[in-house]
């Protein structure tokens, strides 16, 4: 899907922002897309590296479908080559290595596990688009939702076509979204894109949830965290949630030591500042910036630890139960404890 032949056997990716230009024996800079004989072919169709029953708070999505199980499904490749990178194993594999698992297997995997939708996640689920698509289209058909987990770097033909079956994408950014950091850590020229990105998914009506990955020394620049809380609030909306990571030494970053959470919680003051109301931090099992605190009366809604959701304390229509504030907060039948 999502490319044109061009002269010589040649081929123009349209799946991702690098949109390559891949000749004939070649792949893109993906490696799990190749030009064979002018026709662009994906070498990961039904090749899962994972598929396994995750909680949705795991991606994270914590204003969606609270409490609800996802099937988490991969394949190898990705379009970024993070050094950070905590699934590099499978992210930067060049072989094409998987389970055959077809789409309808996958929803007979959620199914069986008690899964409420799927996440495409771990790896980029851009690259492996039409296994993505084709899982999508089925699991809405038989009544489960669908989430993305994406560094965002996807072109707004990807997300036309995806939109339909789209409901929820969490988009992830990295080093409080600096284009320096982007360039030299992620090999990514143009943070463009994902903004872009961003704003097609809002418009299609997508739920958004954003990550920033907060790198010790290198991407934790206030201002930056700041810059990107305001454009937030300015295009997506101020009730957008966003999610503070922790970094942890990774990959090839080995040498940095974990983000001090003092940084996080400066930077979630930065970002509350600057207009967000729901601003969480992540990796710091415990911390108080897990729950969901009403915006308005300062009640406690919504209580985590961990990647799990232990308690909601929401009306059945989803307001706060001492200021009947409405909360922005996607509810299902798993969130068992609302009033």
């Amino acid at each position: 899907m999502l490319y044109s032949k061009r002269d010589d056997n040649k081929v123009s990716c349209h799946l991702c922002a690098r949109r390559c230009t891949i000749n004939e024996g070649k792949l893109g800079y993906c490696q799990v897309r190749k030009n064979t004989q002018g026709t662009l072919h994906t070498l990961v169709y039904g090749k899962a590296c994972s598929a396994n029953p995750d909680p949705i708070e795991k991606k994270p999505l914590w204003h969606f479908r609270p409490g609800s199980l996802v099937m988490s499904v991969a394949t190898v490749g990705c379009n970024f080559r993070c050094q950070f990178c905590q699934n590099w194993q499978i992210s930067h594999e060049r072989e094409i290595v998987g389970r055959a698992l077809s789409p309808e297997k996958i929803i007979d995997l959620a199914f069986q596990t008690g899964c409420s939708g799927i996440s495409y996640t771990y790896s980029e689920p851009t690259i492996f688009f039409e296994y993505a698509y084709d899982i999508a289209k089925i699991a809405h058909e038989k009544g489960l939702f669908n989430t993305f987990v994406t560094n965002g770097y996807l072109t707004p033909e990807a997300i036309e076509t995806i939109a339909p079956y789209l409901d929820a994408a969490t988009v992830d950014f990295k080093g409080n979204g600096n284009p320096s950091f982007y360039k030299k850590y992620c090999n990514v020229s143009s943070v463009n894109p994902i903004y872009d990105a961003l704003k097609a998914m809002k418009a299609a009506g997508i739920h958004i949830e954003l990550t920033n990955l907060v790198v010790t020394d290198v991407g934790d620049d206030i201002q930056d965290a700041k810059n990107l809380a305001q454009w937030i609030v300015t295009e997506l909306g101020e009730e957008t949630p966003l999610h503070l990571l922790r970094f942890y030494p990774h990959h090839k970053m080995r040498n940095l030591p974990p983000t001090p959470i003092k940084t996080l919680e400066e930077s979630a003051s930065a970002s509350t500042r600057a207009g967000l109301k729901y601003v969480y931090l992540g990796n710091v099992p415990g911390h108080q910036g897990a729950n969901t605190i009403c915006a308005n009366c300062g009640a406690l809604l919504i209580e985590r630890l961990g990647v799990h959701t232990t308690s909601v304390r929401l009306t059945r229509q989803g307001h706060c139960p001492s200021c009947n504030l409405p909360i922005p907060i996607v509810l299902s039948k798993e969130s068992s404890n609302s009033d």
